[in-house]
């Protein structure tokens, strides 16, 4: 069987719980047709690039599955029928990954604040004078 890793994303104005019944019904669909769902990751609601289906902000919904082609061509069939789903893409991989998606290990990143903080400035006239202006010398009358 081949590998895919499926993302959709739900509209903004659905609850977690619409968006988590979403990805079962997802699961569902591949499990019925002999296909497997190894990991789902919800990556939460956030913003999108561009408005799509008058949505700023999408639920983001990641599927990594084991199955054959014809169980992807049934999920995504299913996914174009359902009016609360506005994008998704499938992408076939040669290998899953096994811990969290990058996404994930992103937002953990940022939930934690690994950079610290950047230190005291210190005075102007320790970095040099300023290049986006030039200092005006005084006008000669």
């Amino acid at each position: 069987m081949a590998l895919y890793e499926h993302v959709f994303l739900a509209r903004q104005d659905l609850a977690q719980a619409q968006v988590d019944a979403l990805a079962e019904t997802a699961t569902k669909i591949v499990e019925e047709n002999e296909g497997k769902v190894t990991k789902v990751e919800t990556w939460g609601l956030r913003s999108l690039a561009y408005k799509i289906a008058k949505n700023r902000k999408a639920h983001y919904v990641m599927l990594n599955i084991d199955a054959p082609g014809n169980v992807i061509a049934e999920l995504e069939r299913q996914t174009q029928i359902n009016e609360d789903i506005i994008r998704y893409m499938t992408i076939k991989v040669e290998e899953l990954e096994t811990g969290p998606s990058v996404m994930m290990r992103k937002q953990e990143r940022s939930e934690r604040g690994d950079r610290g903080d950047r230190g005291p400035r210190g005075p102007r006239e320790d970095r040099g004078p300023r290049r986006d202006r030039e200092e005006a010398a005084p006008a000669a009358e």
